[in-house]
């Protein structure tokens, strides 16, 4: 063979080559993508068929089941917003949420009874101070503590950080059930607490915002919560009671005698919710916190759980603050910017009676009626579908 002919072959040959490494190189992908996503299959498959489960233990030294723990979630899971967190295990499917009750506007409704402090009617509004519009954004600062799933902890206490972190991870020490029984009990220990009546420049100053009319105080958020709540198929009491008037001095004390005997009637009351609105202001001025939320002004709200210094009789109070971060980080989940951090400090506020027992601030006297109401709506359905499944994770 000539040197030619050798040189026309080896070209010939690195040709062919040249032309069937795309080839290949195409097989070879796709055989490993079929063997990774074999290998992937069969890893869900044996964790749907062999669910592990591991126990951990809160600081009361109780055990809480961590749902199929797994430690290569990334790979089975890629999209973390399926985690809430390491504490929960992995959360349901959930449908599309409804859309929230149609509520007639708090300004448009009437008292057949306002009491001895009717709210100012539309004639009668003054000026004084002024309003300032604004969001709270998350805050920065060694206080403040990022939960997982959005919101944040205001840490009041001498309770180190990393230990509310780890505690923060724990499910509600309560159980929901399947029952028409009441299982949230709603009440107002300053029931007389009112908002603007529309979104304006400058507040009354002859108007302290507080009235005895039950559609323009903190029943009507309270009435907001229960409809959305039952709405769901959770059974409600609603203690309308009013505590603060015309004394405003042991109102605590007032409404812990009205809700006890809800409590010995109802050993079904797992969430007790005490709803107050905040007073942020300086000389001169009022804060009005809000937060739009599908093309509508709510008014942005707090969490308040208690912890005990050794004075306060609440041995259980890290429990309530399991529900309370459970519950802020299921908000901040649904509506990302809704909430101002969960205040943790030494307060006792009743908590004392429920294992899920907390205060909650929907927004400031310098909110309006309405966007105190919205918030109202938006917190019921969160809350409820919280506890539904809650409900859900016990029947399985």
């Amino acid at each position: 063979m000539t040197r030619h002919k050798r040189k026309i072959i080896k070209r010939t040959l690195r040709t062919c080559i040249l032309l069937l490494m795309p080839v290949a190189f195409t097989a070879s992908v796709h055989a490993v993508k079929e063997m990774r996503e074999a290998v992937d299959k069969r890893t869900v498959m044996s964790t749907q068929e062999n669910p592990k489960s591991d126990t951990s233990y809160d600081s009361s030294g109780e055990s809480t089941e961590i749902i199929l723990k797994m430690p290569s979630t990334e790979k089975i899971f890629p999209d973390e917003s399926l985690v809430l967190s390491h504490g929960y295990g992995y959360c349901e499917e959930t449908e599309d949420r409804g859309e929230l009750l149609k509520l007639e506007s708090p300004l448009d409704m009437t008292s057949e009874n306002p009491g001895e402090k009717p709210y100012p009617s539309k004639d009668n509004w003054g000026s004084g101070g002024d309003i300032i519009r604004t969001t709270y954004e998350p805050y920065k600062g060694n206080a403040f503590i990022n939960l997982e799933k959005g919101g944040q902890v205001n840490n009041k206490t001498s309770v180190p950080n990393e230990t509310l972190e780890k505690e923060s991870r724990y499910l509600p020490n309560f159980t929901i059930s399947d029952t028409s029984e009441p299982q949230v009990l709603i009440y107002h220990t300053h029931t007389t607490e009112s908002f603007e009546p529309f979104v304006r420049e400058n507040f009354d100053a002859s108007f302290n915002y507080r009235t005895t009319d039950e559609t323009k105080n903190m029943i009507m958020v309270g009435n907001a919560i229960e409809a959305e709540l039952e709405e769901q198929g959770i059974g409600v009491i609603h203690v309308t009671t009013i505590h603060d008037y015309p004394s405003y001095n042991g109102s605590y004390a007032r409404s812990r005698d009205s809700i006890l005997p809800v409590l010995e009637k109802y050993p079904s009351i797992k969430v007790v919710l005490d709803i107050h609105r905040d007073a942020i202001s300086g000389e001169g001025y009022a804060y009005q916190p809000y937060i739009e939320i599908d093309g509508k002004e709510a008014a942005q709200i707090m969490i308040i759980s208690g912890c005990d210094d050794g004075t306060l009789d609440m041995p259980n109070y890290m429990k309530n603050f399991h529900f309370a971060c459970t519950l802020q980080q299921k908000l901040e989940s649904d509506y990302p910017g809704f909430t101002r951090p969960v205040l943790f400090d030494y307060r006792h506020y009743n908590q004392d009676l429920t294992v899920g027992s907390l205060l909650i601030e929907v927004g400031s006297h310098g909110n309006t009626l309405e966007q105190a109401q919205y918030s109202g709506q938006l917190f019921g359905q969160s809350l409820g579908e919280l506890l539904n499944s809650m409900k859900k994770r016990k029947s399985h």
